[in-house]
């Protein structure tokens, strides 16, 4: 950590942490097909902060979400997120953590093509038993309140993955999980994703974990992890994160 994210830190009152990891390890295989993904990661993350997590492809990262994620588990260590113990929870905990407090967002939108903006959203809502009109505030949220009846093909890239943001807001998660949300969009549309994102933590107090291998968006968050070989190389608070609005690739 740089000298300036230290004094940042020093100079700021300590956030209860919203997720917790202790001596985190992650290994697949065993003998010679064994493959050490993640090893004794600590790490705590605060309410309402927008981390990027940088690594390049194999460097663990997209472990790293899945194991916050309750999505797998953890060889060694401890994962706590708003005050769940991850590692010794059933899988029907797991469910339900996943259900209520996990929000995910993906490269790829994965919307339902027959179904509009709303009723895509609205789907979700409806799974998770949050009110309807809950649906039509997520896609206000993401910028998309006037383009609730129209269908994905109708929506270009960036529309359709803040749709997919505003599906995972519905349900109104503590943590939002992004995995390479603009790898597949331009500057622009990538610009209008990752303002959605910083709207989503900084108005919401959501804590976002943005996973990516593109190093310009770290300069639009509040701390950047790079992750390299299983291990977090460097941890770093942002003094002044720039606006999504003027971040260039």
């Amino acid at each position: 950590m740089t000298a300036a994210a230290r004094r940042l830190l020093n100079d700021s009152p300590a956030p209860s942490p919203l997720i917790e990891l202790t001596g985190v390890s992650k290994t697949y295989g065993s003998g010679e097909l064994r493959v050490d993904a993640l090893h004794h990661i600590d790490l705590i993350a605060p309410a309402g902060q927008f981390v990027v997590v940088l690594g390049p492809s194999g460097s663990g990262k997209t472990t790293l979400m899945n194991l916050i994620g309750g999505i797998e588990p953890p060889s060694s260590g401890r994962i706590c997120v708003a005050g769940r113990d991850l590692t010794s929870a059933r899988d029907d905990q797991l469910t339900e953590y996943r259900r209520t407090q996990l929000g995910f967002v993906f490269q790829f939108f994965n919307l339902i093509p027959t179904l509009t903006a709303l009723e895509n959203v609205a789907l979700v809502a409806e799974l998770v038993g949050v009110p309807d009109t809950r649906a039509q505030d997520a896609l206000t949220e993401v910028g998309l309140g006037d383009r609730a009846d129209h269908f994905p093909s109708s929506l270009s890239g960036g529309e359709q993955q803040r749709v997919a943001i505003a599906r995972a807001l519905v349900k109104d998660p503590s943590v939002l999980l992004a995995d390479e949300p603009t790898g597949s969009l331009d500057l622009e549309t990538g610009r209008h994703v990752l303002a959605a994102l910083h709207r989503a933590s900084r108005d919401g107090g959501r804590t976002v974990l943005l996973v990516t291998h593109n190093s310009a968006i770290a300069a639009t968050a509040d701390r950047v992890l790079r992750i390299g070989s299983g291990e977090i190389l460097d941890d770093e608070m942002v003094a002044q994160p720039i606006p999504p609005e003027e971040v260039r690739w």
